[in-house]
């Protein structure tokens, strides 16, 4: 059975994530998403093929899409032209045709299945991706007075300093400190050469490379892009008092996430001020920065 990725449909509503990379290089698990797809897809037994060799049993998905794995191999054993689509009604792959309106049949799946087509679909991407490991691997220097449970990843050259508390699903890449007396924990992908300092807690978030989280700080469902720094004392809101869903502003409109705990989306190269305090489904763009003290209520893009 073959399958080829296709573009993302739009990838736009996904900045400041987006700005500085294409979709398909953003990451999940610290594997930027188009890798992961692939090899997912060939481990499946999936042979990948260009857009162009695509054939009429071919399945075609766009990157900017999750789709369980059983979900796929449903469209791939129907014997005539399909698309699959969520609960929903929003298409996540197809075959037989070019555009998947001109298939014969609708198939619709109750599985995890949901396109990426918000920063916070990221997040809830690598909340699925992580959950599905089970091995743990505990390379680099991780310090005897640290407590790490769960299934977590630690790659060689990082180090994991004494009073460290580390509760899996966590992966942490190759040369970022952590500590002393950090917490790290639920869904979270922390990339390579970050700096995670003393006192600091990360809860289910994306960190990309080259990232400064000084002491002191909270970091709770976000995405956080490469070579930023928080400054000391800089936390997240995450949960709404009325326990309703978070929004977020997008291109003008507020947008509900679907989320009851979700935080920041911040773009690569920002700095925060000591004790900024950003609001919850506030987005900060590329290279912007706060005041000491700040109190982030609306985007900076």
């Amino acid at each position: 059975m073959q399958a080829t990725l296709l573009p993302p449909k739009n990838s736009v509503f996904c900045a400041p994530v987006t700005a500085n990379r294409e979709l398909a290089e953003c990451l999940i698990a610290n594997v930027p998403m188009i890798d992961l797809l692939s090899a997912e897809l060939t481990r499946a037994g999936l042979q990948l093929v260009e857009n162009a060799e695509a054939g009429v049993r071919t399945l075609r998905i766009p990157i900017d899409t999750w789709i369980e794995l059983g979900a796929l191999l449903l469209l791939g054993r129907n014997e005539k032209s399909a698309r699959l689509c969520d609960s929903d009604g929003v298409v996540l792959a197809w075959k037989g045709f070019e555009k998947p309106e001109d298939c014969e049949q609708e198939l619709r799946t109750e599985a995890g299945c949901f396109p990426i087509v918000y920063p916070w679909d990221l997040l809830r991407m690598n909340e699925e991706v992580v959950a599905l490991m089970d091995e743990t691997s505990l390379a680099g220097e991780i310090s005897p007075l640290a407590t790490i449970s769960g299934c977590v990843r630690i790659s060689p050259t990082a180090r994991i300093l004494p009073g460290t508390v580390i509760e899996g699903p966590v992966v942490i890449g190759p040369g970022t400190q952590i500590g002393p007396n950090a917490l790290i924990r639920g869904a979270t992908s922390i990339s390579a050469n970050c700096y995670i300092g003393q006192g600091t807690e990360i809860k289910n978030s994306i960190i990309y490379p080259n990232t400064y989280v000084s002491r002191h700080c909270y970091v709770g469902d976000s995405i956080i892009g490469s070579h930023v720094t928080l400054g000391s004392g800089t936390r997240t809101e995450n949960h709404r008092h009325d326990g309703r869903h978070h929004v977020s502003m997008i291109q003008g409109k507020l947008v509900d996430t679907g989320r009851f705990k979700f935080g920041t989306i911040i773009g690569d190269g920002v700095r925060t001020g000591v004790n900024t305090s950003i609001e919850a489904g506030v987005k900060i763009g590329v290279a912007r920065t706060t005041k000491p003290g700040s109190y982030v209520d609306k985007d900076l893009l």
